[in-house]
């Protein structure tokens, strides 16, 4: 892991601990360690996957917990909900204001690919501009098959 990413999982857990003080809930291990498997994932994780990667870490940890820490990494910006229309919630970590990646979703094998297109982008706020409306957020999902699916 690099050193840079090390400084962004270190600030964003003082952000979680902050904000779960401020809701009157106390630091555990047990949280501690579903933030830290979560913020060192690079994909989108279900509570389900998150739960088993966090079970190998410590094996005491209930579904219930994984469910409710996720809950409060949501409401404390850290964490997004993301349903790509198959019944499943998955999360990834929040994206700053500034920042935006759109998905590729494969309707055989559930495989999630991010990209960016800034020519994409370009075009959402030429049209933005042209109807004179105010984008609060968008999101754009292109479900088919990804590569291995399609042979």
């Amino acid at each position: 892991m690099t050193g840079q990413k090390l400084k962004e999982i270190k600030a964003k857990r003082e952000i979680f601990a902050k904000y779960i003080q401020s809701q009157g809930y106390k630091s555990t291990k047990q949280r501690d360690d579903i933030v830290d498997v979560f913020l060192s994932s690079d994909k989108h994780i279900s509570t389900e996957d998150l739960y088993l990667k966090v079970k190998v870490k410590n094996p005491s940890i209930g579904f219930a917990t994984v469910y409710r820490t996720l809950k409060l990494l949501t409401d404390a910006g850290i964490a997004q909900e993301i349903n790509f229309g198959d019944g499943h919630s998955r999360y990834e970590k929040a994206l700053s204001k500034d920042s935006h990646h759109d998905h590729l979703i494969c309707t055989k094998c559930g495989k999630i690919e991010e990209f960016e297109n800034l020519k994409i982008e370009k075009l959402q706020k030429d049209v933005v501009k042209k109807y004179k409306f105010q984008m609060k957020k968008h999101k754009l999902e292109i479900y088919g098959l990804c590569k291995k699916c399609n042979i």
